[in-house]
């Protein structure tokens, strides 16, 4: 029977027993420390190259209390807006000597609490997040301010965990959709939007309700439905609008993705967008100008948001201490509006 042989992982000592020199000479020569000289440094790293040493980020976190990995927790990388948000964030932290561990929920709740354990094992010197769509139950975000270990959130989480926040005014990103809708004659507006569980959907329910009102319109509960926003979700409560007895003339939907959905279920019908049904999306995905029609869109500026989650961490960072003030910093959005929505076009 063969003998099967577990390779010994390299450790400082070995790099020591080669050189003949201290393992806290090697560890310091490791760090570039400016008491050991640079052909002590040099030979450190030749040999570590050799043996193909491979540092214990884990252990070195432990003793010195600083891991400079920053987690960052999404609900999907998919996303043209969490990606450039994920980018952002990362290129702040890097020149700051950060390094991040990317994570994704998947929108699912188990998933999320699993990402925050194995993050807090790591010993993560901080957590940017954006929460799950099934997320309700925050005590596994409580058990991040419990351990002292600063946590943004951005696009979702709100006001709701008391932390600092960055994001979008959801709520008037509705009421300007809805007022660019009115001035392209549509007067039967449906909303297909996320769940009002999660705060920033909730917030764009009720502009949308209160734009309404504003342009004296009216409010079916026909014409708002809650969904995961997905493109099979734009497809199926597309159906379901154009099954009504008394079809809408406009759908503003929360996310272009689901808006894309939307759209090809119109194509397929041969219903003229934006002449019978005008369409807005929300996210400025990059294939929403590149479909027939294009899609208008709110542009959120992600890699604002990213900016500023990374600093609003790096503040912590620099105090060394729980920032007392919270930070709330709202970016404006835009509308761009595009073919499916503009019904003035010549």
């Amino acid at each position: 029977m063969k003998k099967t042989i577990i390779k010994k992982k390299t450790t400082i000592k070995d790099i020591a027993n080669v050189l003949n020199i201290s393992a806290a000479a090697v560890s310091k020569a490791l760090h570039n420390d400016s008491r050991i000289s640079e052909k002590t440094k040099k030979a450190v790293r030749q040999v570590a190259e050799n043996l193909n040493y491979q540092p214990n980020h884990l252990a070195s976190a432990l003793r010195s209390g600083k891991s400079k990995l920053v987690g960052v927790i999404v609900p999907r990388t998919n996303s043209n807006f969490f990606s450039s948000v994920i980018q952002n964030i990362e290129e702040v932290l890097n020149k700051e000597g950060f390094n991040i561990i990317i994570t994704q929920s998947n929108e699912s709740y188990k998933k999320e609490c699993a990402s925050i354990d194995a993050l807090l094992f790591t010993q993560v010197d901080g957590i940017i997040a954006s929460m799950a769509n099934e997320t309700v139950d925050l005590s596994h975000y409580e058990k991040i301010k419990s351990k002292g270990i600063p946590l943004i959130t951005f696009d979702r989480g709100e006001n709701d965990l008391n932390v600092d926040y960055i994001g979008i005014d959801d709520y008037n990103s509705s009421n300007l959709i809805v007022g660019h809708l009115v001035k392209q004659g549509c007067k039967r507006i449906a909303h297909i939007g996320g769940f009002r569980r999660t705060r920033i959907f909730n917030n764009r329910i009720r502009g949308y309700i209160d734009a309404l009102k504003k342009h004296n319109l009216p409010l079916n509960d026909e014409l708002l439905i809650e969904s995961n926003l997905t493109i099979k979700d734009g497809r199926a409560k597309m159906q379901q609008l154009l099954a009504l007895k008394n079809r809408p003339d406009a759908v503003y939907i929360a996310s272009d993705y689901a808006a894309l959905g939307a759209l090809q279920v119109l194509n397929e019908q041969n219903i003229s967008v934006p002449h019978d049904i005008a369409l807005v999306g929300f996210g400025n995905e990059p294939f929403s100008a590149l479909v027939t029609p294009s899609i208008t869109s709110i542009e959120q500026h992600s890699k604002k948001i990213g900016n500023l989650a990374a600093l609003t961490f790096l503040e912590h960072v620099k105090k060394d201490v729980i920032k007392q003030k919270l930070t709330k910093k709202i970016v404006d959005v835009e509308l761009l509006v595009r073919d499916s929505s503009n019904r003035n076009k010549k």
